[in-house]
């Protein structure tokens, strides 16, 4: 074979190569993309024209435009559900703050800080619905374990669920509780992962504790702290399972509904799918607004740090 032969053949076995690859290449991605495609982009856009009508989940869908979002507009109970999810939001610094310092005190040389750690990590891996249970009892206003444990310092503890203004804190001290060790457990890794080099320089420019505190183990931490904080929110707006356990009726005057509570009503008890899609959606939105208005200022607080 002559060597302008083979310069002619070699062309055609990389092309040949090049077109393989690109076919397998296609069939992995083929996977991911049909999986959007099926369970992402087909619902949002079947729940966007769903919102766009009157429909019971079963019939025929009658198209009325709008009209669900204009309802909204005036839908006292569904304001009330947003406010009432907002007030939720109290519980993520108070779960921060908390899981910050336990992480602290784990990260020290202590006696069985091993059993201490599994004991805190427990609630996040425990059934929901079963913590709810077992806080719903312990939050009876006659025999609860709450009211029990006040009585012993002279406090006569409410009937927490059933009181429009110890319903919600109740829930959020629940909810704080249950998500203390997942958030200890990854502010104890970035703790650990802190170089020891940077407070062996601040001890010998003489900084205190609290001054190490704010000005090394914050600022290395803002990473982990900025995750928590965009996971609960997104998880905060959700709260579902522990309302429709703890009060299933909503508490007291709809005290403890929140937004999703109040979609899953109005869409499986009274078959309103139509308004109940256009709560979520108007929710999505909000969620997304304020993810995106994290992911600024933490952009912004990043800058300030560098």
């Amino acid at each position: 074979m002559t060597t302008a032969t083979k310069s002619r053949v070699q062309p055609r076995r990389h092309s040949q190569l090049y077109r393989s690859e690109n076919r397998w290449a296609l069939l992995f991605v083929a996977a991911p993309v049909m999986g959007f495609l099926l369970f992402t982009a087909y619902p949002l856009c079947f729940a966007l024209y769903a919102s766009l009508t009157n429909w019971n989940g079963l019939g025929r869908m009658k198209f009325i435009g709008v009209s669900n979002y204009i309802g909204l507009l005036g839908n006292a109970n569904f304001h009330k559900a947003l406010l009432n999810t907002l007030f939720y939001m109290i519980g993520i610094p108070i779960g921060l703050i908390l899981s910050l310092l336990l992480a602290m005190a784990m990260n020290r040389k202590i006696r069985g800080r091993t059993i201490l750690r599994t004991v805190y990590y427990i609630p996040v891996i425990s059934s929901l619905a079963a913590i709810a249970i077992l806080w719903q009892w312990a939050y009876n206003g006659d025999f609860g374990l709450v009211n029990q444990a006040l009585d012993l310092i002279g406090i006569q503890g409410p009937n927490w669920l059933q009181s429009t203004t110890w319903a919600k804190p109740g829930i959020i001290i629940m909810a704080v509780w249950k998500g203390l060790g997942y958030s200890m457990l990854l502010y104890l890794a970035a703790i650990q992962s802190v170089p020891k080099s940077l407070y062996e320089a601040a001890t010998l420019d003489g900084a205190s504790g609290s001054r190490q505190f704010t000005a090394i183990t914050i600022p290395m931490v803002q990473p982990v702290t900025f995750f928590l904080i965009v996971t609960n929110i997104i998880g905060g707006a959700q709260i579902f399972t522990e309302i429709n356990i703890m009060t299933p009726t909503g508490g007291p005057e709809l005290s403890t509904a929140s937004a999703v509570w109040l979609i899953w009503r109005e869409a499986f008890r009274y078959q309103k799918m139509g308004s109940a899609t256009a709560m979520a959606i108007v929710l999505g939105l909000i969620v997304m607004i304020v993810t995106l208005i994290q992911f600024r200022l933490n952009r912004n607080s990043s800058f300030v740090l560098d």
